[in-house]
């Protein structure tokens, strides 16, 4: 089993989820006896093909003006194209709006098995073995393959970043022949939508509210995103805390939210369901703050301290001005 692993890219840098993916996958191929390879689509892609190589991936890659901007059908026709050079029979990719629609559509073109939105691969038995939740989270479950393509779109943050400096992966670049008027998708406009948000996937420090805001929940949540300022972090939630209405789904950290590993993660209030530690779990040092001394967040955190949220929270942003100036 050969593995291809799509490398998503904006305006010229790489999604840095993918090089989570193509490190798993060369992970999973060193166990298989096989081989990784990374998939770069776009234009003036070199950069990125370079970075793909230095991780020691063989690399494949489809640069046209036709391909600056994601666009579905072509760039399917170019994992499929892919496929066929690279002999790949697994192909993934991070688990992003583009990852998902990309895999799906490759599965159904290519009749392979998909495991969609999976937060763990593994290799069982010479086999490919995928992990995803159901039910809202309460199950996980184990996703076999029996087409002769695998494909999963992976969680965000689900592994860690691969060691970089391998290098020696070789660049081949595909023959790209595209018809601009044989496409039919076309981009009129083009608008990023700049929130001045620390993005949660990426934050190297988050600060989480949960139930425990319920007495107050605005001030609460007012507290929560004072300490993530002045911390130059993230803000999220819990599933409780989104499914009461206090802050939007965006801030969800957990299985049905997104997966998170910060260097530093701050949970204000919340109990520490199985659910929310799967998707905040790896992060490197956890603090948590909870009135309850038996919330099962303190058996996972780094240090706990047992008191309102309310009190805490405010001498935690005073303390922090003062040191961080």
């Amino acid at each position: 089993m050969t593995i291809l692993v799509w490398i998503e890219q904006n305006n010229g840098e790489a999604v840095s989820s993918c090089w989570e993916v193509l490190g798993k996958a060369q992970e999973l191929a060193a166990q298989l006896g096989t081989s990784a390879s990374a998939l770069v689509v776009g234009d003036a892609i070199d950069v990125i093909a370079q970075e793909a190589a230095g991780y020691g991936a063989a690399v494949y890659t489809a640069s046209s003006p036709a391909l600056a901007r994601y666009r579905l059908q072509p760039y399917a026709a170019v994992v499929e194209q892919a496929l066929d050079a690279s002999g790949a029979t697994a192909f993934l990719t991070n688990a992003t709006l583009r990852g998902g629609s990309l895999a799906a559509t490759i599965a159904c073109a290519r009749g392979g098995g998909i495991a969609a939105n999976a937060s763990d691969l593994r290799v069982d038995g010479g086999q490919l073995i995928a992990t995803r939740s159901i039910y809202s989270g309460n199950i996980l479950a184990d996703i076999t393959f029996n087409s002769s393509l695998a494909v999963a779109s992976v969680r965000p943050r689900s592994f860690s970043m691969p060691a970089t400096g391998a290098g020696g992966g070789s660049i081949q670049a595909l023959p790209v022949a595209l018809d601009e008027a044989s496409i039919r998708e076309k981009i009129t406009d083009f608008r990023a939508a700049d929130t001045g948000e620390v993005s949660l996937t990426d934050a190297k420090i988050i600060v989480s509210g949960g139930r425990g805001v319920a007495a107050d929940p605005e001030k609460g949540f007012a507290l929560v995103g004072e300490l993530a300022d002045v911390l130059g972090a993230a803000m999220g939630a819990s599933r409780a805390a989104v499914d009461a209405g206090y802050i939007p789904y965006k801030h969800q950290v957990g299985q049905t939210g997104k997966t998170v590993k910060p260097d530093l993660y701050i949970a204000a209030g919340i109990s520490g369901a199985i659910q929310h530690l799967a998707g905040m779990g790896n992060s490197k040092v956890i603090v948590a703050i909870n009135k309850d001394p038996d919330a099962p967040i303190f058996a996972k955190a780094s240090f706990g301290i047992v008191d309102d949220l309310f009190t805490v929270l405010p001498a935690l942003t005073e303390e922090f001005k003062k040191r961080l100036g």
